[in-house]
């Protein structure tokens, strides 16, 4: 435990700092409309996005592809696992109009983790891109990608579309990678964000606290990820999904999140989004400037 977080009763109650005001604005009612109209899959709606309503109205929005079932079973996440559907090449068409009829500026793609593919997803990752493009010649990219087990011919196929951002998400220090992300590795990710940096990529991680780290392993993750020419950090804290989850075993202090923030932009990263209320897309348009 540290002093700078908050000890957890038998019955966890979240702090006054976690507490999400409700959604509002022309511009959320006008594209929460859309999205019931047409039925389009944003992962702000389907993930319950606490900062949903200031995204859209800065006209951001998170879509999801390639499913909603992942190969992967992290401890953290509430996405399903088991075996996932069949491709469905009509897809990147589909989140292309999505964008267009929502007026999207920036858009964030992510997906679940696909080892089932030869190709890992990555080949709908880049018509994706391209579709998008397409239609919307006008707005920015990031792709929230998974590691596409460190696999390069897989990645690259990322970099020729050349998003404005590529983020692929670390989401925990080393000591508990095995727990938190179990097929996942520590290094394999550092050196995922490391090879598209060197590719010309704007790149970008997050980290999720809360779950049992220390100060300092922050701050060495902090460390390895400088080491590999990260420009955007996010910094947020984890909330257990379900009971069968990774327990909670500390609320940050918005005190903490800041002095993260500050060490961030003093090491010298572009960008540092820190805070409870972060997620990985959270201000995700200026990091596309």
């Amino acid at each position: 435990m540290t002093e700078t977080s908050v000890t957890l009763p038998e019955r966890v109650k979240k702090p006054k700092w976690l507490r999400v005001k409700l959604p509002v604005g022309k511009k959320y009612t006008e594209l929460r409309g859309l999205v019931d109209k047409y039925k389009l899959n944003t992962i702000c709606t389907s993930g319950s996005c606490p900062n949903m309503g200031e995204c859209w109205g800065e006209g951001t929005a998170t879509f999801m592809i390639l499913g909603n079932i992942c190969t992967r079973s992290c401890g953290f996440c509430g996405v399903k696992t088991g075996r996932p559907e069949t491709v469905e090449w009509d897809e990147p068409e589909k989140v292309a109009r999505s964008i267009k009829i929502m007026s999207i500026k920036h858009a964030v793609i992510t997906s679940v983790d696909r080892d089932d593919l030869k190709d890992g997803g990555s080949i709908i990752w880049a018509e994706t891109v391209d579709a998008i493009r397409r239609a919307n010649p006008n707005t920015t990219l990031e792709t929230l990608i998974p590691d596409f087990q460190g696999i390069t011919k897989q990645i690259d196929r990322i970099i020729d579309v050349h998003p404005e951002v590529v983020s692929h998400n670390m989401e925990t220090v080393r000591r508990l990678t095995r727990e938190v992300r179990i097929q996942a590795k520590y290094d394999r990710s550092l050196n995922v964000l490391k090879y598209l940096k060197e590719n010309g990529m704007r790149t970008k991680t997050g980290l999720m606290l809360g779950l049992g780290e220390t100060e300092d392993e922050v701050i060495q993750t902090m460390k390895d990820l400088q080491g590999v020419g990260l420009d955007v950090l996010t910094i947020g804290q984890y909330l257990q999904p379900t009971k069968k989850h990774l327990p909670l075993k500390e609320f940050i202090t918005p005190e903490q999140f800041k002095k993260y923030e500050i060490l961030g932009l003093e090491m010298g990263f572009m960008f540092v989004e820190s805070g409870p209320l972060v997620r990985s897309s959270y201000k995700a348009h200026k990091h596309a400037k």
